[in-house]
């Protein structure tokens, strides 16, 4: 079956992405989605690295990206861009040997947010990343998500069927290409 790394770009307790990529996972038709855990990653410090290594959240999340078949972003968007959090946790994920581990890894990107306009300036921003990765990102669909705080409920699960229909064929369509 085919693996995919999912990791959601927030830190919130109820958070639309989180909640959405809990909804990709249960959803997911030929593929197995491992949601991986973000919230221990530190913020990077080279000195901390040059002292210690990688942290073990660190090598956790590259373990996973190295047995993952692609890799499914679900990115917030903050201030019109890229969050600062997210940012942070693929910059580590890329120190030590794991460069190697995002060239040629296929990836694709969602996005949820409470305004009118989806993430659509977060996903823009993620291309100039995604090229220094050297990764291969899934551009057959495209899923930004609007007026979040009416799909979601109080624990950022998704609620809408409209929503999770579209969810569902945006990762089966990622899933096939893989």
């Amino acid at each position: 079956m085919t693996t995919i790394l999912g990791l959601a770009g927030s830190l919130r307790q109820a958070s639309f992405n989180a909640g959405l990529l809990r909804a990709a996972r249960d959803g997911a038709q030929g593929a197995d989605i491992i949601i991986g855990d973000i919230a221990h990653v530190p913020l990077y410090d080279g000195d901390a690295e040059a002292a210690d290594g990688l942290p073990p959240a660190v090598k956790t999340l590259q373990d996973q990206l190295a047995a993952a078949d692609g890799l499914l972003m679900v990115t917030p968007e903050y201030n019109n861009g890229v969050p600062g959090v997210f940012k942070n946790v693929i910059d580590w994920m890329s120190r030590g040997d794991g460069m190697a581990l995002f060239k040629g890894k296929p990836v694709a990107l969602i996005g949820a947010t409470p305004g009118g306009f989806g993430t659509t300036l977060s996903q823009a921003h993620w291309m100039p990343v995604f090229r220094f990765l050297q990764v291969r990102p899934w551009l057959e669909g495209r899923m930004t998500i609007v007026g979040a705080g009416k799909l979601f409920d109080d624990q950022g699960n998704l609620t809408d069927d409209k929503t999770r229909e579209q969810l569902d064929a945006f990762v089966a369509g990622f899933a096939a290409s893989l």
